[in-house]
């Protein structure tokens, strides 16, 4: 077979997007018997027939997924179809990469490739051809006999002149006659000892990019293994097994047959690292044979070999390596064309829904104050379902913003240790205060009647003790209020960085202008309680006269314990109050004392008054508080926020770097996805107009 020849069958379709990762490949002597040449020939040509069949069909599917990936729809979260070269050192991996392309790469006993590698290979009919490499929005035209040292140039640009690597790509375009279209992405290849200069994690950061590259689903890996190994030790296996369990995406391509042609038989039939797609047999290039050469080497080599001549032909040769790429390419390709339009249109619905969303930019006063407008209202109407309606759709994952739920656990706190406080038990020192008050009292009059001033002494002094009490709950509400009014305005405003910090000043002064108020309210009404007593709540009475009704029980029973058991009686019962300790009271009169069960039973009864008339007014005055707040209080902070001059507003207008770039952002990216989208619909239209359409989608 002429030179010629084999470019014809490269240029008549070998078309196939890979990504490579490279490894230094050792060059093997040549040590190979006569040459069989028809049965060269007849294997030089295997890869012709479905090539030359499809080449104009499959050409559009990838031109297609070029545009994609032009368009960066990957950076979209959207993955693409790609078929994937790993391989460990010394595997071959770079040889077999240069079989395929018919292009140089450069070499040295390290890591040869340190940044990605992105080539674009284009068949054009031009004798001249045409080389350029992209980087750093820079288009460097490079002849073709400097590839190799254009690309080690820009390389050490990008990473530096050392070892180490860099995620930042080169592309190199080659156009000319008689090579494939043909894409491929070279990425730093595996290694696990680092070398002097290279830094220590050098594995893993490889290993990351390996990864990230074969973990999609649309990934399709091809794994390159020396046949002079134990494939179940190569890392390259390791890798591809944790993300393809069952080897469904694995294609295995063997290279060094010549080295270990009974192994290889062995291996290949064993497939004990379950390669699913299957393996693929090569010899590579060897020393300075031409690509012709080294065709005509691996032919005789398969069909000599008492080896490897036993190998299925269907499995041996860069020529069917080829051809099975192009099966694989085309049918991956066509089979995530429906999935890429629905993660196009998804992610475009997204996008625009967020960009909806956005503020719109304001370009005067009057769209500054209707936008602040807009989010005053909105932030009361949130606060409204928070605070008083229960609907909380809008924290259902926050408890702490339910409002109402934690004003009534406030509120029940409240009440409770108002219940449980020092003054709500009766039975501490019983009647020891009502006999001093009386005593303090006494003056001339009817003995009959108990003094006022004696009752009041007693309730000033208890309201005294429990005043703090309801300015504590006061005072936590109106802080639990601060952060639910903040957090809303906050929330609201966040599109304007401008307003977030003299809107929540705002906020605060306003709460805490509220706060004051409701405070110095809470004080009037608790020194109400001090100024006079008086109800009309018929439970008053009622109690009253509950416990008065054992006033005479009591009193004998007191007074008979000490006269008929001197000491032996310490507790007596009162219902509505419990067990009493008495002993301290045998030495008073017995007149004085039922004076004094007397004033005990009225305090009594009025405190449970005192008691329940505190919570209810805390309720009702905290709820309207907050009320007049949202619907009158609020309108302040615009005020606030104009300033006395006017023009606070026009710090709207001014919008945040953020929010800028964010819409920027957005926008490039839905024209992205418009064109995307454009892409794959034409595609798709086209192939479904071929009456084997149903080829592209087996």
């Amino acid at each position: 077979m002429s030179e010629s020849d084999i470019a014809d069958s490269w240029s008549s379709g070998v078309v196939v997007d890979i990504l490579i990762h490279d490894s230094d490949d050792s060059q093997s002597p040549r040590a190979d018997p006569p040459m069989e040449q028809q049965k060269v020939v007849a294997a030089a040509q295997v890869q012709a027939p479905i090539i030359s069949s499809y080449n104009h069909k499959i050409r559009p599917l990838l031109d297609a997924i070029d545009s994609l990936r032009v368009l960066n729809v990957m950076k979209e979260g959207i993955q693409l179809p790609t078929i994937v070269v790993v391989g460990d050192q010394s595997s071959g991996k770079s040889s077999v990469l240069e079989s395929l392309a018919g292009i140089s790469l450069p070499r040295s006993p390290g890591i040869c490739t340190r940044v990605p590698l992105i080539m674009r290979l284009k068949s054009h009919r031009s004798p001249k051809p045409e080389l350029h490499l992209e980087y750093n929005d820079m288009n460097v035209p490079v002849e073709e006999s400097d590839i190799v040292a254009a690309i080690n140039v820009a390389t050490d640009e990008l990473a530096g002149s050392g070892k180490g690597i860099s995620n930042t790509p080169i592309t190199l375009v080659v156009k000319k006659d008689d090579v494939p279209d043909l894409t491929m992405v070279d990425l730093p290849g595996i290694t696990r000892v680092p070398v002097h200069g290279q830094p220590q994690n050098i594995y893993e950061q490889i290993r990351d990019i390996i990864m990230e590259y074969i973990t999609p689903e649309e990934s399709i890996i091809l794994n390159v293994l020396s046949a002079t190994v134990d494939f179940s030790t190569c890392e390259s296996i390791r890798m591809s097994q944790m993300v393809d369990k069952r080897g469904q995406r694995t294609l295995g391509v063997v290279t060094k047959a010549d080295r270990a042609p009974e192994e290889l038989l062995q291996k290949v039939n064993a497939n004990d690292v379950n390669i699913g797609l299957g393996y693929v047999c090569v010899r590579n290039r060897i020393g300075d044979e031409s690509y012709e050469e080294a065709r005509r080497e691996e032919a005789r080599l398969f069909q000599t070999d008492p080896y490897l001549s036993r190998l299925d032909k269907s499995i041996v040769g860069v020529p069917v390596l080829a051809k099975k790429l192009v099966e694989i390419q085309q049918k991956i390709i066509a089979g995530c064309l429906p999935v890429l339009v629905k993660n196009i249109n998804d992610k475009l619905s997204a996008n625009v829904s967020e960009l909806e969303t956005m503020p719109k930019s304001l370009n005067s006063v009057a769209d500054a104050m209707t936008a602040f407008m807009r989010i005053i209202g909105a932030a009361k109407e949130s606060l409204k379902k928070l605070l008083f309606r229960g609907e909380f759709d809008e924290y259902l994952d926050d408890p702490t913003k339910h409002g109402t739920a934690r004003l009534v656990e406030m509120l029940n706190e409240f009440s409770a240790k108002l219940q449980n406080s020092e003054e709500s038990d009766p039975k501490k020192d019983f009647l020891v205060e009502e006999i001093n008050a009386l005593e303090d009292a006494k003056g001339i009059g009817l003995p009959n009647f108990l003094p006022t001033s004696a009752f009041l002494r007693i309730l000033q002094r208890k309201v005294d003790q429990i005043s703090i009490i309801p300015i504590e709950f006061a005072e936590k509400h109106w802080d639990y209020i601060d952060k639910m009014v903040t957090a809303v305005l906050m929330r609201h405003s966040e599109i304007y960085y401008q307003l977030k910090v003299p809107t929540n000043r705002a906020a605060h002064k306003l709460v805490e202008k509220a706060k004051e108020q409701s405070i110095n309210k809470v004080k009037e009404f608790v020194q109400m309680e001090k100024f006079t007593a008086y109800t009309c709540n018929p439970d008053y009475m009622m109690e009253w006269n509950k416990l008065m009704a054992q006033q005479d029980c009591f009193v004998n029973t007191l007074y008979t314990a000490i006269t008929n058991v001197y000491g032996s009686c310490s507790w007596v019962r009162v219902e509505g109050i419990g067990d009493i300790e008495v002993q301290h009271l045998r030495q008073q009169p017995r007149q004085v004392v039922q004076q004094a069960f007397d004033l005990k039973m009225r305090v009594t009864a009025y405190w449970k008054i005192v008691l329940k008339r505190l919570v209810d007014f805390m309720a009702l005055h905290l709820q309207y508080s907050v009320h007049s707040l949202l619907n009158n209080g609020i309108e302040e902070i615009v005020n606030e926020l104009m300033g006395s001059d006017g023009h606070g507003i026009e710090k709207m207008l001014v919008e945040s770097p953020a929010i800028s770039e964010k819409r920027e952002k957005l926008k490039k990216s839905i024209k992205q996805l418009n064109e995307s989208k454009e892409v794959v619909t034409k595609v798709m239209d086209k192939i479904a107009g071929y009456d084997d359409y149903r080829f592209f989608a087996s």
